[in-house]
């Protein structure tokens, strides 16, 4: 950790929960004598000669667990001994030695503080709360911020829990607390999208409370500031809304705009997991956008190719067994309609990789029906209307399919030539020469 990472981290936790000024309470419900009058403890902390050393009891190994029990005066001992550091580091001079060594010493002993009044325990692997399936981290080394109180996990002293459904953090210590529950729930009963842009209701209408936790909150920031969120229109105080960003479904589809915006905490987390659900039918949202985006557009076309040609992969050996359908796993509502987009598309389309990993997969298709498969061959079209050309696909950007029976014909053919359908009309002559039969039987 570099020095100024450390001199913030202090400043950032002066007001940390156990420091709470001269006094303390005791062990036995009394006060603790202020820090000038236990002298005894800082022997040699405020020395102003130039040696780097510093006598504050910390010459121990800060992150080895005690052996045995410890008792009151231990904790009370550490807590003064930090107040003496805090104030010997705002009287040492700006970025000189020893104040860094100042700095280092407090942050060994805070940690050092929470081990002892946080003694690890056997916590369970998983528990079930508020419908959060929450399961005990492992990583030691990695920096997270608990969900619930806002403080840093400490992974390295402190037990900490992760939601598999909705990714919520907290510290062990903090989970009887938790009263939000699990953004899954609402997503598997209720997935869809708030359409309306911002639609806010004003701070009277939430009785200048936290649409959430009901904290009172205003806009000037007394008792607390005012949060609003971009999705939900609502406002939340700091505990619940913390800044994060999102895009914004009804921003993207009514004015193909993409720029995050804040959100509060609930809201980023729902948005995260309904991200890539496909839950937008934009034709009937919004069929307008199709006129002024022309990436929607060429996806679209893609993906009524990419139906046309799905028998044929479901009835190719060949295909079956290199499994190209499953390129499109990721997407799997690809293969099944035309029409459903998820958040996650709508991205992808505007920063255009959408476009670049659907051609490509198009393209491999094509090449398998086109090229690389007899038997996808044998089943190809030719145009009944000319009888001349190459072999037809229903996906040959050339050609036009018959409504009815699914045929094939080259488009200028199917447009120019003004009577039936070929086929239809065999079939329908079929049928009237079976109805006699029939009777005759």
């Amino acid at each position: 950790m570099e020095y100024d990472e450390r001199l913030a981290l202090f400043r950032q936790t002066r007001l940390n929960p156990f420091d709470r000024g001269e006094e303390e309470d005791g062990p036995q419900g009394g006060k603790t004598p202020p820090l000038h009058a236990r002298p005894e403890l800082f022997s040699g902390t405020r020395t102003h000669s130039s040696d780097r050393t510093m006598d504050l009891g910390l010459a121990e190994d800060h992150f080895s667990r005690p052996m045995g029990s410890f008792v009151a005066s231990d904790i009370e001992k550490l807590k003064m001994a930090i107040e003496e550091c805090k104030k010997l580091i705002l009287e040492l001079p700006e970025h000189s030695e020893r104040q860094k060594d100042t700095v280092v010493k407090l942050i060994h002993l805070r940690l050092k503080l929470q081990e002892l009044k946080d003694p690890e325990e056997d916590e369970p692997n998983l528990r079930v709360l508020l419908e959060h399936r929450f399961s005990k981290e492992k990583s030691k080394s990695v920096k997270q911020t608990c969900d619930k109180c806002g403080a840093i996990i400490w992974g390295l002293i402190q037990t900490w829990y992760t939601c598999t459904g909705c990714y919520y953090r907290c510290h062990s210590k903090c989970m009887n607390l938790i009263t939000k529950p699990c953004v899954r729930v609402k997503v598997s009963h209720q997935s869809e999208y708030e359409l309306s842009i911002c639609p806010e209701i004003g701070l009277d209408r939430q009785d200048y409370r936290c649409a959430e936790c009901r904290t009172p909150i205003s806009l000037r920031g007394v008792p607390t500031e005012a949060r609003q969120c971009d999705y939900t229109g609502q406002y939340y105080c700091s505990t619940c809304h913390w800044n994060d960003s999102a895009v914004v479904p009804a921003r993207v589809i009514h004015n193909w705009e993409f720029d995050p915006r804040k959100v509060c905490r609930s809201s980023m987390r729902y948005l995260a997991l309904m991200i890539s659900r496909p839950v937008l039918r934009l034709k009937e949202i919004n069929p307008l956008l199709f006129n002024f985006v022309e990436e929607l557009v060429e996806i679209r076309k893609l993906r009524q190719d990419i139906l046309l040609m799905k028998p044929y992969f479901i009835t190719c050996k060949e295909a079956m067994e290199a499994r190209l359908l499953l390129q499109l796993q990721d997407r799997q509502h690809f293969v099944e309609n035309d029409d459903m987009y998820s958040l996650q598309d709508l991205i992808d389309i505007s920063s255009g990789r959408l476009s670049c990993s659907l051609t490509e997969i198009h393209t491999t298709f094509a090449k398998h029906i086109k090229l690389d498969c007899e038997r996808c061959q044998a089943k190809g079209f030719v145009c009944e209307l000319c009888k001349e050309g190459d072999i037809l696909f229903p996906f040959d950007s050339h050609t036009s399919v018959c409504y009815d029976c699914s045929a094939v014909f080259h488009r200028d053919c199917y447009y120019d030539n003004s009577t039936t359908c070929p086929r239809c009309a065999r079939m329908t002559d079929r049928k009237q020469d079976e109805v006699p039969n029939v009777k005759d039987a």
